[in-house]
């Protein structure tokens, strides 16, 4: 009989023991702390950004917020492969949202009207946080914002597998004074291309 409970037991002590260490990072439909919450980790110990790619399954969703693809084998460019282009705008987001605002969403109408004149061209939807909350908080904020971006522009008829999304959170930001003026400007979507 004692041998009968040691095996099992065995069996979950190696299974523990072998699973994979994940990112701290926090799946967009869980609950997160305040934004408000002290942000004081080091630039070594913060996370890396959260690259997601599409997926024809999920209409271009990753399958979680630390970055895994549902199709480990399709070859997607890195993001260091994009540019900028000056007819795609950035949108900006309301603090601790992520919603589409009715100014923003003119914006969007604008770079999915581009998009579709250049259709051979692939997005990069960066997503980005002021720098108020933890790092691990803004990288799926940033990751949730990039999201909101897609899903407004595929829903405008841009091919989901032309655009692949990814999270600075708090990393990248374009104005570094600590005010509110500033840190509206770092809540944003930037869109990079590269041809195809």
């Amino acid at each position: 009989m004692r041998s009968v409970l040691l095996v099992p037991t065995a069996l979950m002590i190696l299974a523990a023991s072998g699973c994979a260490k994940q990112p701290a990072t926090m799946p967009a439909s869980a609950s997160a702390p305040s934004p408000g919450a002290s942000a004081g980790a080091t630039a070594a110990s913060r996370p890396q950004p959260m690259p997601s790619q599409p997926s024809a399954a999920a209409g271009g969703a990753s399958s979680s917020a630390a970055g895994r693809t549902d199709s480990p084998t399709a070859a997607r460019p890195s993001p260091r492969d994009f540019m900028a282009n000056a007819a795609l705008k950035d949108v900006n987001f309301d603090f601790d949202k992520y919603d589409i605002r009715p100014a923003d969403a003119k914006i969007l109408d604008a770079n999915a009207a581009w998009l579709k004149t250049n259709g051979r061209t692939l997005l990069l939807i960066e997503g980005h946080a002021d720098e108020r909350g933890t790092p691990e908080y803004n990288l799926a904020l940033g990751e949730r914002r990039a999201k909101a971006a897609m899903s407004y522009l595929t829903a405008l008829g841009i091919q989901a597998n032309r655009i692949s999304t990814v999270s600075y959170g708090l990393e990248q930001p374009v104005c570094k004074e600590h005010t509110e003026a500033c840190w509206a400007k770092n809540r944003r979507a930037h869109f990079l291309v590269k041809p195809e």
